[in-house]
Formats: structure tokens, sequence, C-alpha cells
């Protein structure tokens, strides 16, 4: 590790668990290409689409019974 890198990560570790969490965040975000933001206004737009369309009765639904049942089964 070279001292520069060292360095920062004391600093880093002097953070609040906050602003620890909001770098990890930023630090996340230019490794992955995609900003947080943008990841979630994909899911909430894709939220939004299934909402409806289960709304207007084009999705299948299953009891909450029925899915622990086959969760389960498959866990075997």
């Amino acid at each position: 590790m070279t001292a520069n890198l060292s360095e920062l990560e004391q600093q880093a570790r002097a953070l609040s668990p906050e602003d620890r969490a909001r770098l990890a965040e930023i630090l996340l975000e230019s490794l992955r290409g995609t900003s947080l933001s943008d990841i979630e206004a994909a899911w909430n737009s894709e939220i939004e689409q299934r909402v409806a369309a289960y709304d207007r009765g084009e999705l299948e639904s299953f009891s909450a019974e029925a899915v622990f049942a086959e969760a389960t089964r498959l866990a075997r």
C-alpha cells in the first residue's frame, strides 16, 4: 500500500459512520460507471410498471404460502 493510500485510509476511518458510508457509495459509483441515483430511478420505474401491470390484471400472482413452499422445495 502506498503512503498516500495509507494516509487516505486513516483519514477515511476518522470520518463519522455516515460520512464513511457516503464515501463508500461515491467510490463504488466511480467503479460501477452508473450512479446510484440512476440505478434507483431505474428500479423505481420498474416498480411503477409492475404495479400498473398488476393493477391491470396482466400479472399472475401467487400466495405467500405458495411462494414459501416453492422456496423450501427448491432449497432442499
